[in-house]
C-alpha cells in the first residue's frame, strides 16, 4: 500500500510539502510557480483541484479557488496541467470527494484514480472524506499504487484516530490546530501533543495549517515532525502578485498578470519564500537527537 516516490520524500530528512492551487491565477502562471516551488527545495507538491465549496479552507485559499475556477481549471484541465508540469518531486492531489466520485463513465472513485495514476500523480488528500467512507478510494488507490492521505486534527483520536490510522499512506497531515487553514502569527501549541499522540504509528507525520515563516517550520520540526505544509503564505504571494499595480504592459499573457507583477517576479518570491521554509525546517531537523529524526 502506497507510492515509493513518497515514502523516499521523507527518508532523508525534514520534508517541505508547499501547497498550491491549480490554476491561480491563470494556467500558464501557474505552472511557471508549481515549478518555482521545486526549486526553492519543495520535497512534494499538493495541487489543489479548485471545488466550488471548500469547506477545510480559510479566505485566503477560498479566492485561490475562485481564481482557478474562473480562469477554467476543470478535472481534465487538472490532468492536463500536471503532465505539462517538469518537476522530479512527488505530486499530491488535493481535492473534494465528489470531484473524484462523479469523474469519468461510471460512477465511484476509480476512472480518477487511474487516470491520475496515468499523468504521474502520487496521491490524494481529500478532507472531506471520512476515513469511515473511504474503502473504495483507499482501494483504487491500492489498485493504482497511490497514496491516501487524511487530516488528524488536534481533537481526532480513539476509534476515529484508530480507522484513520488503518486507512492512511504516504503520509499524515497533521493539523496545528482547530479551524481552517491559513497563514498565523504564531504555531499552536497544540502541535507537540498532536505529535505525541501520532508516536505509535510508523508513518511520518507532515504539520500543516498556519506555517508562514521559517521560524515556524523549524519550530514545527525541532518538535517532532517529519515535514511541514505550507499553503497559504504561498497562496498569499501569488495574490499580491495578481492585484500588484503594473509598472509596464505587455500583449504576452505569460509575460504577468493583467494589473498585476509579472510572472517571473513573482516565481522569485515563491522560490525565495519556498527556501526559507524548507531551510527552517532542515534547522529544526539539527535540533533533534539522531534517534528522534524519524518517528
Amino acid at each position: 500500500m502506497g507510492n515509493p516516490e513518497l515514502d523516499a520524500a521523507f527518508e532523508n530528512g525534514a520534508a517541505f510539502v508547499p501547497y498550491l492551487a491549480a490554476g491561480d491565477p491563470d494556467y500558464e502562471s501557474s505552472i511557471e510557480y508549481v515549478e518555482a516551488l521545486e526549486r526553492g527545495g519543495a520535497d512534494v507538491i499538493e495541487l489543489g483541484l479548485p471545488f466550488s465549496e471548500p469547506i477545510a479552507e480559510g479566505p485566503t485559499i477560498q479566492n485561490a479557488v475562485v481564481r482557478s475556477l474562473e480562469s477554467g481549471m476543470t478535472p481534465d484541465r487538472f490532468f492536463e496541467f500536471v503532465e505539462e508540469l517538469d518537476v522530479d518531486v512527488p505530486l499530491v492531489c488535493m481535492t473534494y470527494y465528489n470531484l473524484i466520485y462523479r469523474f469519468g463513465d461510471e460512477s465511484g472513485p476509480r476512472p480518477f484514480v487511474e487516470k491520475a495514476a496515468e499523468v504521474g500523480l502520487s496521491g490524494f488528500v481529500v478532507p472531506d472524506l471520512p476515513a469511515e467512507e473511504a474503502n473504495p478510494l483507499r482501494e483504487a488507490c491500492d489498485e493504482f499504487g497511490l497514496d491516501l492521505v487524511f487530516i488528524v486534527a488536534p481533537t481526532t483520536q480513539g476509534d476515529r484516530l484508530d480507522r484513520i490510522m488503518e486507512q492512511v499512506s504516504g503520509y499524515v497531515y497533521v493539523q496545528a490546530r482547530l479551524g481552517v487553514t491559513g497563514a498565523q502569527d504564531d504555531v499552536s501549541g497544540q502541535t507537540e501533543s498532536s505529535l505525541e499522540r501520532l508516536a505509535e504509528y510508523d508513518i511520518p507525520k507532515a504539520v500543516g495549517f498556519g506555517i508562514k515563516t521559517g521560524d515556524h517550520a523549524e519550530r514545527i520540526v525541532a518538535a517532532g515532525a517529519n515535514g511541514i505544509i505550507v499553503g497559504s503564505a504561498l497562496v498569499d504571494i501569488v495574490a499580491e502578485g495578481a492585484s500588484a499595480p503594473r509598472q509596464t504592459q505587455s500583449n504576452d499573457a505569460a509575460a504577468g498578470h493583467e494589473n498585476g507583477d509579472d510572472v517571473e517576479t513573482v516565481a522569485a518570491r515563491l522560490e525565495s519564500k519556498a527556501r526559507e521554509l524548507k531551510d527552517g525546517a532542515e534547522r529544526g531537523l539539527a535540533q533533534r537527537a539522531p534517534e528522534t529524526e524519524r518517528t
